[in-house]
């Protein structure tokens, strides 16, 4: 059971796969089952086709509930790379305004601390990497604030509170994304999914098998498009496999805006008076 649900983490178009065939065989065993039982129903058709359809009618609202599960993961996702970035250009900011060597020093390790979100962000599923990343991020933070508690002993004003509430915001939104980028689909959502899909396929191939009249290539049709859909409601709840990857371009413009930032900063301090 846990190597299919790895399997759909870990390569969506395999599971797809194994699922269009799973779905197709589940039909052709109802459909056998229906033919059988064909003589002893007679006159319940419209009590099966009752059946059916409300099996149906709750696979539109388990795909629902997990499109809109998924969905909303993968905006979690993008939004918390924007709230990040957007933290850690404030904090930048503040740091090359303070002026003193402390916050000077603060305002690099900054920098160097967008580039390790970024590869945080871009990690794969290797957890070595992920703990890697990791543990340079609570490094980072930690001089970080070490230089912050002693700018704000140094120099307790406004100023210097206002930076420190700024790196607060920015180590605050790191911890959102790292949970963010650990969500998955939650087991017992992913096997409904997947059991109402399959008994579904299996009380329509039993309603046809009752009429006598198989439809396969409307029912291929049909599967095609259910699996289709689930595929990619998996790569929405997939954080780091997929194409449905969270985009770090946020990052590279925060890094281009500090260059900006920086040469304009150099070009009036050179300005002539």
């Amino acid at each position: 059971m846990e190597f299919v649900r790895l399997l759909a983490e870990f390569s969506p178009l395999a599971f797809a796969a194994v699922l269009l065939v799973a779905q197709l065989l589940a039909h052709e065993i109802g459909y056998r089952f229906g033919r059988r039982g064909a003589a002893r129903a007679t006159g319940q058709n419209e009590n099966v086709g009752v059946v059916v359809a409300g099996m149906l009618g709750l696979l539109a609202f388990v795909l629902a509930l997990t499109l809109s599960y998924s969905t909303t993961r993968f905006t979690e996702r993008r939004q918390g790379t924007l709230a990040e970035t957007n933290a850690i250009g404030t904090a930048w900011l503040r740091a090359t305004a303070h002026g003193s060597p402390q916050a000077s020093e603060v305002a690099r390790l900054l920098e160097d601390y967008l580039t390790t979100r970024e590869d945080f962000v871009r990690a794969g599923r290797d957890q070595g990497a992920i703990d890697k990343v990791n543990q340079d991020t609570s490094s980072l933070q930690q001089q970080i604030w070490g230089h912050v508690t002693t700018i704000v002993r140094e120099r307790p004003d406004a100023i210097s509170a206002s930076l420190m509430a700024a790196v607060n915001d920015v180590f605050d939104t790191s911890t959102a994304e790292r949970f963010a980028l650990g969500l998955r689909l939650p087991t017992q959502i992913f096997w409904l999914l997947v059991g109402v899909m399959l008994l579904s396929m299996a009380s329509l191939g039993y309603q046809f098998g009752l009429k006598g009249k198989p439809v396969r290539i409307m029912i291929v049709l049909l599967t095609v498009i259910w699996t289709t859909i689930i595929a990619n409601i998996l790569d929405l709840a997939s954080p780091r496999l997929g194409n449905f990857r969270t985009d770090t371009a946020v990052y590279e413009w925060t890094r281009q805006g500090f260059q900006g930032s920086a040469a304009g900063a150099r070009a009036t301090s050179t300005a002539p008076q």
